[in-house]
Order: structure tokens, then C-alpha cells, then sequence
């Protein structure tokens, strides 16, 4: 099959290349763009291994043909990091154990950080609800939603801190 030209926009840049009408969004972002993150686990879309941002909405990279996504913003798990180190969900995740394997966790810090960013203090069932399309097999989930409750107190704790300060300002 013959490749063709397309423009990608992914982790805030463009990327110009050559691929198969064909190609899977996530075997264009593993094998030609180098970001590793997003993993291939079931390709059946059942466990959420391989989940990116598509304009801010998580979605299943093995699913999805990259030609298709041409004009949108990808978001990868490489491209969550702040200040270039990590995020607060990423660091999170290592401080509670909530990685173990580290398989699955892309998937879950694209998905946690969507629910965050549209209920910053979500209940622990939404927590649960949001989480459900993807799979672990290591962990039992308990380290993953302590580690999701501390980022949400720890924002929380800084967003009241800057109104103290600007009470005070």
C-alpha cells in the first residue's frame, strides 16, 4: 500500500510524515514518532492501554486510523509533564504505588487527567465510573485512587493557599 503525506499535531507540535492510509494512530505515534508511552495491550479496544487525548477527550489510539486525526491536538502521555519534569498525577502514581508494572499507566494518568480537567474534585464513584474503561492487572486499584485523591487535595490545598494570598495582596 502506498503512503501517504500526513500532519499530525501532537504534545503541542506538528509532524509532517509519510504513512499508510491504513496506519493505527498507535503504531504511528510508537514507531514513527518515538513516543513509547501508549501501549499496545489488547487491540480490541477492551483495556485501555493505548488511551491518548484527542482535543482533550481521551481515546483508544489502537482504534483509530492517524490519517483521520489530521487537524486535531493529540495528547500523549509525554506530552503531560509540567515545567518538564513531571506532573503532579505522574509523580503521584510513583509516590503511591499506583504503577506498578507501569503497563497500564499511560492509559489511566490520559483518562484521570480528562476527569480532572472537567470535575476537579470528582466523588470516588466518578473516580471509579471515569477508570472503568481501563484495565490493571496489578495493582488492585486501591493505590491508583489514592494516588488520583491526593493530586485532587493537594489542588485543592494550592488553590486555597493563592486566595489567602490574594486576601492579603
Amino acid at each position: 500500500m502506498k503512503k501517504e503525506l500526513i500532519e499530525l499535531r501532537v504534545n503541542g507540535r506538528a509532524h509532517e510524515l509519510a504513512a499508510q492510509p491504513n496506519s493505527l494512530l498507535l503504531d504511528v505515534l510508537r514507531q514513527d514518532l518515538d513516543l513509547t508511552g501508549s501501549k499496545r495491550g489488547c487491540d480490541d479496544s477492551s483495556c485501555g492501554a493505548c488511551t491518548v487525548q484527542v482535543d482533550g477527550v481521551p481515546m483508544l489510539a489502537c482504534t483509530m486510523l492517524a490519517a483521520s486525526y489530521q487537524g486535531c491536538e493529540i495528547t500523549t502521555v509525554e506530552g503531560i509533564s509540567e515545567g518538564g519534569g513531571l506532573a503532579a498525577l505522574q509523580k503521584a502514581y510513583g509516590d503511591f504505588g499506583g504503577s506498578q508494572c507501569g503497563y497500564c499507566t499511560p492509559g489511566f494518568m490520559m483518562t484521570v487527567r480528562w476527569l480532572l480537567a472537567n470535575n476537579p474534585d470528582p466523588s470516588e464513584a466518578e473516580i471509579r465510573e471515569a477508570l472503568s474503561s481501563n484495565l490493571c492487572r496489578c495493582t488492585g486499584y486501591s493505590q491508583m485512587y489514592q494516588a488520583i485523591r491526593a493530586v485532587i487535595e493537594a489542588e485543592q490545598q494550592r488553590m486555597e493557599q493563592e486566595l489567602v494570598g490574594a486576601k492579603h495582596s
